[in-house]
């Protein structure tokens, strides 16, 4: 616990010292893949384990942050797990530093023995992933699907001869209460 105190005390005094927005990119993902590893053996640390149940990496690629903001990892396990990242900076010459954009994918084997496979990508459109285990929305019913056609088909047109609200009157407004009762009399 003080080792990863320590770790967000470095990190804070690093970002506090960055120039530009790619220095803080590439502090950003170190820190993230210290954070993800830390939580993940700590999580693996409560798994119950069986003597000899170690999984070992069969392949650990990890190309760290470059000049230009890109990086790329994957990794695969002796059970299967398999996963991969890469990330540049888009536009980086913009002037709040370009966008960053991230694509990648991983694969496992559920419980149940149901293959798991997800790929996403996440840029400035948000985190967009994809697989066969997501749900999907339930198809549009066949008369709305009739009428959004016809709609696209029949755009409605602008007409000109009406003028601009502020060249019409104001509407004239009725009391919509003009009964004697509700009135007061002294």
């Amino acid at each position: 616990m003080i080792a990863l105190k320590n770790e967000i005390r470095e990190f804070h005094r690093i970002v506090l010292q960055c120039k530009n927005r790619i220095d803080f990119y590439q502090i950003w993902n170190n820190y993230v893949a210290v954070l993800f590893t830390i939580f993940g053996l700590s999580w693996s640390a409560q798994l119950p384990q069986q003597a000899g149940s170690e999984i070992p990496i069969v392949r650990y690629e990890n190309e760290g942050v470059n000049a230009d903001g890109s990086y790329q990892w994957s990794y695969e396990t002796g059970n299967g797990i398999s996963a991969q990242e890469q990330g540049q900076i888009k536009n980086p010459s913009a002037a709040e530093g370009g966008a960053a954009e991230v694509q990648g994918s991983y694969q496992y084997t559920s419980d149940d023995g149901t293959p798991i496979s997800l790929t996403y990508i996440a840029n400035e459109g948000g985190f967009q992933p994809q697989g066969a285990h997501l749900p999907t929305p339930p198809p549009i019913p066949e008369a709305i699907q009739r009428s959004l056609e016809w709609n696209a088909a029949h755009p409605e047109q602008e007409q000109p001869s009406q003028p601009q609200r502020s060249q019409r009157e104001a509407p004239r407004v009725q009391p919509v209460n003009n009964n004697q009762r509700f009135q007061k009399r002294y």
